[in-house]
């Protein structure tokens, strides 16, 4: 097998066999002539069902996750309730995150429960209580790791037997490590979720969604609903995101060189009572990291001794750092989950600590990152 750097430039993307051009064409169109009634060139016949700039991001991602089969959607949050509607059926049980990203708590909890699904947030850095959530009706244990916004760690390969015992599916939602930092799928899992919004794409200008998974049947199932649901990549996002996983490694490089600056800088400041960052040796994760983590990603959250207006007041005082939700992108940006990402979670057992601040670390001079988080801290 070649190696990560090379997949992500080649894989599902061999030079066009028409004109030779290196780069995956956006192909802009919605259907397809055929040759005579059922005559398919290459299998393709509508848009929404397959198209070849979007089946090259498939390949290419689920080269890169080593799994079978890769699923590339309009959105993350388009990804994840087609794989919800997919294994799931009314009275059906799902265990995820005590800590769970807001949109994903906000779509099981506002949106598939409605539907006859029920749930149950555990820790997933706590094994006997991810076991113990446990029911026979459920269906689909959910792991974040690191989690969005408080960086715990998952370890995969302990919650994948949890989940083989069990005889339910383990999801990994891959998108803080991307598959350049941790693979979870050579690690146990079932099926991996991205949101490509983030790093896969990279850069802020595309949203989008993928599921990659280890077993052929359930590939051919998620196609499946993903062709009768509709909320596929559309042909000039799948371009984006394409193009964004070319230079993933290189980015995510430069990503964790940052976040390691930052990280030291906060650690030293007065005003900061504890940085989460699963690369510190005094994170509760560190060691499953180590372990499951080549190295330990661009997120960086802190809490402020002085409380939620001090949170507050960082977020609003940043000027390199950009205040905005969303994170991955070459740029720096800072937020408050609580009165932001993860406002939907407010007064359920998923609230965030409102002296809350989460940091995506981006590319730029890591000295100037550094000032501005310095004037912001004061």
């Amino acid at each position: 097998m070649h190696g990560f750097e090379t997949r992500a430039i080649h894989a599902g993307q061999d030079p066009d066999p028409r004109t030779g051009a290196v780069i995956t064409p956006i192909y802009a169109t919605s259907t397809y002539a055929q040759d005579g009634v059922g005559g398919l060139r290459e299998g393709y016949e509508y848009s929404r069902t397959a198209n070849p700039t979007r089946t090259a991001l498939e390949e290419c991602i689920a080269a890169l996750e080593g799994g079978v089969r890769g699923l590339a959607f309009a959105s993350g949050m388009a990804a994840e309730d087609t794989l919800l509607r997919t294994v799931l059926k009314p009275g059906d049980h799902v265990v995820i995150p005590d800590d769970a990203y807001g949109g994903t708590f906000r779509l099981v909890s506002k949106v598939a429960e409605r539907w006859g699904v029920s749930w149950t947030a555990a820790p997933v850095t706590d094994v006997a209580a991810v076991r113990a959530a446990v029911r026979p009706e459920t269906k689909l244990i959910w792991v974040e790791t690191p989690t969005n916004p408080l960086l715990s760690v998952a370890d995969i390969t302990a919650l994948a037997a949890v989940a083989r015992d069990a005889g339910v599916l383990l999801v990994v939602d891959n998108t803080f490590a991307t598959p350049y930092l941790q693979q979870p799928l050579a690690l146990g899992a079932d099926i991996v979720v991205h949101s490509t919004t983030k790093y896969c794409g990279g850069h802020s200008d595309v949203v989008g969604g993928v599921l990659v998974v280890s077993d052929t049947a359930l590939g051919d199932e998620l196609a499946y609903h993903q062709n009768a649901m509709g909320a596929v990549a559309g042909p000039f996002d799948a371009w984006l995101v394409l193009r964004g996983l070319k230079t993933l490694a290189v980015r995510m490089d430069r990503h964790c060189d940052n976040a390691e600056r930052v990280v030291q800088l906060l650690e030293r400041h007065p005003r900061v009572s504890q940085v989460l960052y699963p690369g510190l040796p005094g994170h509760p994760g560190h060691d499953v990291a180590v372990k499951q983590m080549s190295r330990f990603g661009g997120m960086v959250s802190f809490r402020m001794a002085d409380g939620e207006q001090a949170a507050v007041d960082v977020c609003n005082s940043t000027r390199l750092f950009t205040l905005g939700e969303s994170l991955g992108g070459i740029e720096s940006l800072v937020e408050h989950p609580g009165r932001m990402t993860h406002a939907s979670a407010a007064g359920s057992a998923l609230e965030v600590p409102g002296d809350l601040v989460r940091l995506s670390v981006g590319i730029e001079t890591v000295e100037d990152l550094l000032a501005d988080l310095g004037q912001a801290l004061g």
